[in-house]
């Protein structure tokens, strides 16, 4: 059978220089019911016009995004951009209009008390004027009325992006977003962290450790999420000169890299309950606590045999292992502690290692 080709489509930053191309060709007294527009690797992308309105000598003009096969959450959406003329000399001016967020922490790509409209849609904007052979003296107002509820759902609040979504995009081009893509739209969390001063930072897969991270007292600007991309994250923060990271998260995750999987996602390692019926029999388990572990379905199942057996010590050493293990995949180049937890947020155990980060944070764990 032959491989389904995935359709692609145009990025939000694509839309936005539709909606200016649009404006400048109805000042021209040409109204575009559609339009072509080359991205900035040379694609011709074809973008249909919803609606274009004149008032008060703006020109507002909507284009719905079309996500292709992405899963992008804009997927549907409004994009609606205001032009105005100003005066000349005053070059392209962005602006943020509702559902638009706005920049407040340094170490992205557009520096604090910016709107959050990335250098590449900047570039796409100035490359329609340049094509148009415009005088580019604009005001350029970018809304996504729904951008407000959909920012929820994005990274945009761990980032410092307040009230709203991003434009982006590199070239305009949107193409269904692959494993690398993903990994790479998590890293600049640990710049704006770095840029924040935090040296050490809290790499939590998702959203359980993040919960009790910020519940432990640590501070949610040190909170990076790596999803399943453990081993990518740490090797990004090495190379950026972080000192010390803790890994703090669920015991199915972070068992895990303490059997030395990290790329934790369940269809590629999945040792999880091995590793705990490993520890748990060095601590001297019974075979038959052995064979209840390894026949659990999750690692909450597993944990009422370690409580029998009073190996609950098998936490700590688990922690300790991730954290060797982790230090050992980015060759020594920064400090790991490791804190285990359940899905409620109890905490499990830990090593010293993130006693130690854990205390220099003045968290309320004891």
């Amino acid at each position: 059978m032959a491989k389904k080709e995935l359709r692609g489509g145009y990025t939000t930053g694509a839309c936005m220089a539709a909606g200016v191309k649009a404006a400048l060709l109805y000042w021209r007294g040409e109204y575009a019911g559609s339009l072509v527009l080359t991205a900035l690797d040379g694609t011709q992308l074809h973008i249909p016009v919803r609606d274009i309105k004149e008032d008060d000598g703006a020109v507002t003009v909507e284009i719905i995004k079309e996500s292709g096969d992405d899963p992008d959450i804009t997927n549907g959406t409004s994009v609606l951009t205001t032009t105005r003329r100003l005066e000349k000399g005053s070059g392209i001016v962005f602006k943020a209009g509702m559902g638009i967020g706005t920049v407040t922490k340094p170490g992205l790509s557009v520096p604090p008390g910016n709107p959050s409209i990335n250098p590449g849609p900047r570039k796409l904007v100035q490359s329609v004027v340049d094509e148009l052979h415009d005088e580019g003296n604009i005001e350029v107002t970018v809304s996504i009325p729904a951008g407000v509820e959909l920012a929820k759902k994005t990274l945009n609040p761990i980032l410092g992006i307040e009230g709203g979504l991003s434009v982006i995009g590199t070239t305009g081009v949107l193409r269904p977003m692959s494993e690398e893509g993903f990994k790479n739209s998590l890293l600049p969390q640990i710049d704006v962290a770095l840029a924040a001063g935090y040296k050490t930072q809290i790499f939590v897969p998702g959203k359980i450790g993040e919960n009790i991270a910020v519940a432990c007292g640590l501070p949610k600007e040190a909170v990076v999420q790596t999803s399943n991309f453990i081993g990518f994250m740490l090797e990004a923060a090495a190379e950026r000169k972080v000192e010390r990271v803790l890994l703090l998260g669920h015991i199915g995750k972070l068992a895990k890299v303490a059997g030395g999987t990290f790329y934790t996602h369940n269809r590629i390692g999945d040792g999880r309950l091995e590793t705990m019926a490993a520890y748990a029999a060095a601590e001297g388990l019974p075979a038959d606590g052995v064979r209840r572990i390894l026949g659990a379905t999750t690692t909450e199942d597993a944990m009422p045999v370690l409580e029998e057996h009073h190996l609950t010590r098998v936490y700590d050493i688990i922690s300790r292992r991730a954290s060797e293990r982790s230090e050992r995949y980015v060759f020594g180049a920064m400090k790991v502690g490791t804190v285990l937890a359940t899905l409620r947020g109890e905490i499990l155990g830990m090593d010293e290692a993130a006693r130690e980060i854990g205390s220099d944070f003045h968290w309320n764990i004891k």
